[in-house]
């Protein structure tokens, strides 16, 4: 238990550690969109492959958290073909235009309590309904269900690889899973942006 506990402060540690950012620009990425919108921008748009299910809502999220999940797909940390390809054809300049343009126009939010325990757990870095405050964890209220499902599911499988997530989910059944990933999805937050 030690061990994971210091795992755990060595990681935010690293993740609270200033960077050189590179600024980015709405504008322009209107121009550098078009890989995006033909999946992010379609309401209701499912993934292929490799496996089924809702694209992520981008609109709204936290523009620090894109550019990790970018990087995180260019380095193979997260393990999605199509994702990986387009993210390696990205410049950081790249990343942070398109990570600007999608957290421009955050949906006001409200704060409901956690449904349950299991939430509750979550609420510490994805707030207390999902919309968190702090830009290095994602946005999940108003997320797709099955989107949010999947990525639970990918956690525990080691396809996507994150310190924090692997011992979040190491104890969550399918059960569990599910109602976390419906009740974070019927929060108000992020919506699809075209």
């Amino acid at each position: 238990m030690k061990g994971s506990h210091l795992l755990l402060a060595a990681t935010l540690a690293a993740l609270a550690a200033p960077a050189a950012a590179v600024q980015g620009d709405a504008e322009a990425a209107k121009a550098k969109l078009s890989m995006c919108i033909g999946c992010h921008g379609i309401p209701g748009y499912r993934t292929s492959f490799p496996d089924v299910y809702a694209v992520p809502k981008l609109g709204g999220q936290h523009s620090e958290y894109l550019v990790s999940a970018l990087q995180a797909y260019r380095s193979g940390e997260r393990s999605h073909p199509t994702m990986r390809g387009i993210a390696g054809g990205l410049s950081e300049q790249d990343m942070a235009d398109v990570a600007a343009y999608y957290a421009a126009g955050a949906a006001a939010t409200a704060s409901n309590p956690p449904a349950n325990d299991k939430a509750q757990v979550c609420a510490a870095c994805h707030g207390a309904d999902g919309n968190s405050p702090t830009p290095m964890f994602p946005r999940i209220a108003g997320q797709n269900e099955d989107y949010l499902y999947q990525a639970l599911q990918d956690y525990k499988a080691g396809r996507r690889k994150n310190p924090i997530m692997a011992a979040q989910v190491e104890t969550l059944s399918r059960k569990d899973m599910q109602a976390l990933a419906a009740w974070f999805s019927s929060q108000q937050g992020l919506f699809v942006k075209r």
